[in-house]
């Protein structure tokens, strides 16, 4: 009998982001580099008289309910009765952030429903309609995502410390893409193959908060002065920035100064290759 279940639901970076066209069912082609950091929210699962969602934690939502809430949309996607289960999401880093969050939420929870046999086991691509960033959370691995998110290739990259940073303004994935013009797109696609190479670097949608949030290239001026910095980003469709140092002394130096300077604003120092 189920007593309760803990599990980790990890954040991602995306460590370049190219748009390489708008597709005709209306999703556009990527490519990113991936890569997973040690900064989790956490998932607690346990027998419930109904079934229920509740979400905590510093970044939880207004009275702890999502109105658009994943795990909700995961059993209507599945078309099944949802579980008497009480599924409690500390929520302990930001969304519509660029990390992942509701995605890396559902991946998650279906990993835990497969080991109860509460759901199929099935191909991880299969849930790219749900969300385009849900089969990269269930691969869990490092890689480079192609197409709408159903491509995935294995990538190896450096151990990186990073600073995160979540700036004032928001983020939704979905106006980001709508803001996103033909005009925008500058991706050579004779170089979107299975491998890295000079075409990978950068966020395209850097250049939509530089027209239109004068904040975010203040950040990421401000975070390009820092001290030992190799780069700084944006991840995702945002609105997280992060710089990305070889040491965790680095990073934390680095965090010290930003927070004298920006004592408002959230941060955290984490690293990757943690995970796989």
């Amino acid at each position: 009998m189920l007593d309760k279940i803990i599990e980790k639901s990890p954040a991602k970076i995306n460590l370049f982001l190219k748009i390489i066209k708008k597709r005709e069912d209306g999703f556009h082609n990527i490519r990113s580099g991936i890569t997973f950091i040690d900064l989790y929210d956490e998932i607690t699962v346990t027998p419930h008289n109904s079934f229920e969602v509740i979400y905590s934690g510093a970044f939880a939502p207004k009275n702890n309910i999502f109105d658009d809430c994943i795990i909700k949309k995961l059993f209507k996607f599945l078309k099944k009765e949802p579980p008497k289960l009480l599924f409690s999401i500390s929520k302990n880093f930001p969304y519509q952030a660029g990390l992942g969050s509701a995605s890396s939420n559902a991946a998650t929870i279906i990993k835990i429903l497969e080991n109860l046999e509460l759901i199929e086991k099935k191909n991880i691509f299969d849930y790219v309609d749900l969300g385009s960033d849900i089969p990269l959370f269930l691969h869990q691995k490092d890689c480079l995502i192609r197409g709408k998110g159903d491509l995935i290739a294995n990538i190896i990259f450096p151990k990186y410390h990073f600073l995160i940073v979540q700036p004032l303004f928001n983020c939704s994935t979905k106006s980001m893409y709508t803001s996103f013009k033909e005009s925008d797109f500058d991706f050579n696609s004779d170089f979107d193959l299975e491998e890295i190479n000079d075409q990978d670097s950068g966020n395209d949608f850097e250049k939509i908060l530089r027209k239109n949030e004068p904040e975010f290239s203040a950040l990421i001026n401000y975070l390009n002065t820092l001290e030992s910095v190799i780069f700084s980003r944006l991840t995702g469709s945002g609105s997280c920035v992060f710089s990305v140092f070889e040491k965790k002394e680095e990073a934390k130096l680095a965090q010290d100064q930003f927070v004298k300077d920006y004592p408002s604003l959230w941060t955290s120092v984490v690293q990757n290759n943690v995970i796989n």
